[in-house]
């Protein structure tokens, strides 16, 4: 089934752990979240959400000045038995998943037109993955996507952005009781492009969440994943991979919200940079709020710095209302890469080059396992050797 649609080396690391009396989903943001634009302030940089962003190169998606007008095509191949629609902004199960927490994202649920809606029934499990190819051809779109799994039901979804264009959007994962869904996002843009989008993750009763980000392209990507719980026994992983090369901007925002007892989180992210004016950023909140006893988290990033000029921020957070939790911890890490591994490897006769591939290799090889598609984990692997190449 398908269908198509148009619509200087610097890096730093801070973390904070706070037991706190009182807080609110919307933690660290300057607004409250809201369907509504008006109800989010102009950023101006110095906002906490903002800081690390390049404003001027959002191409105006955090003002109001960037008109809908760009072509985004939008095909889905899913196996039979998959239900795939087009509806309006009314469907009632468009931001079920989750609030626009920024004004980028409330721009984008307030100025699409049409959405799309994947389900999978109850009781399905699907052994071939569902493809969704969003191919941007120019101009600014915003769009927004729903990926709907009933109870019990298992399914491992591919989206794949490729092109050129400015693109918000808002993408939310629907997850029955004792459903397993695992996405695998990856934005290979072309070197003009960008992207900004919230992920919305609604986890319910023993269910269980797999993302995987991959991020190359774009001149800016910003994506804000979010997680949080509709019944106990959830569980989420949230893993992430991403190579910024000279001059891109690549942002990573996450949180997972435990609101409800007995659920379980597990995030890792894993970046390599290289070239001058490479930028990256991590900001990974945990929220374990009164009613979440029995959580179990951990969270950690890790960055790898390959030359000289580029920029790390990575900041873990984790925020606990209880103190009857199962466990809670976080780990951030950015380094150099490591000249005494190369030398090692050369000493045995192998290459330079082959050596510093092999050296990157092994840094991502943990999460590139964890995407489980074959042709999308040859297809990293590929990209990633092609990246090394073009720096020798």
């Amino acid at each position: 089934m398908a269908e198509a649609q148009n619509i200087p080396v610097g890096s730093t690391t801070a973390g904070s752990i706070a037991v706190a009396a009182e807080s609110t989903v919307a933690t660290r943001m300057s607004a409250p979240p809201s369907f509504d634009v008006a109800d989010f302030p102009v950023p101006h940089g110095r906002e906490e959400e903002w800081r690390f962003t390049p404003l001027a190169r959002l191409r105006g998606l955090h003002d109001g000045t960037a008109e809908a007008g760009g072509v985004l095509t939008v095909r889905v191949d899913a196996p039979e038995g998959v239900t795939v629609e087009t509806v309006d902004r009314g469907d009632a199960r468009l931001g079920r998943a989750g609030t626009p927490v920024d004004r980028v994202a409330a721009q984008a649920y307030s100025s699409f037109e049409k959405a799309s809606v994947v389900s999978v029934p109850k009781d399905t499990q699907l052994t071939e993955p569902i493809r969704i190819a969003v191919h941007g051809e120019g101009g600014t779109a915003y769009g927004h996507q729903v990926i709907e799994l009933g109870a019990f039901a298992e399914a491992v979804v591919v989206i794949d952005h490729t092109g050129d264009g400015v693109l918000a959007a808002n993408v939310d994962y629907l997850l029955g009781d004792g459903a397993k869904l695992t996405v695998v996002s990856v934005q290979d843009w072309d070197d003009k492009a960008v992207h900004v989008a919230q992920h919305n993750a609604l986890v319910g009763r023993d269910a269980s969440f797999k993302s995987v980000v991959v991020t190359f392209g774009g001149d800016l990507v910003r994506l804000h994943p979010r997680v949080a719980y509709a019944g106990t026994g959830g569980e989420a992983e949230l893993f992430g991979l991403y190579f910024t090369d000279a001059g891109q901007h690549q942002e990573h925002r996450l949180l997972v919200d435990h609101n409800t007892p007995h659920c379980k989180s597990n995030v890792a992210y894993k970046g390599a940079l290289q070239g001058q004016d490479a930028h990256a950023v991590w900001i990974g909140d945990v929220l374990i709020q009164a009613a979440a006893e029995g959580t179990d988290s951990y969270e950690m990033n890790r960055n790898l710095v390959l030359t000289d000029g580029a920029r790390v921020d990575s900041v873990p957070n984790l925020e606990i209302e209880t103190g009857e939790i199962a466990g809670a911890g976080h780990a951030s890490a950015t380094g150099r890469f490591d000249d005494e591994q190369l030398f090692y490897l050369q000493a045995r006769g192998i290459p330079a080059d082959e050596a510093r591939r092999l050296v990157v290799r092994g840094f991502f090889a943990e999460l590139v396992q964890h995407i489980g598609v074959d042709d999308v984990e040859e297809r990293l692997i590929a990209k990633i050797d092609a990246e090394l190449e073009a720096s020798v």
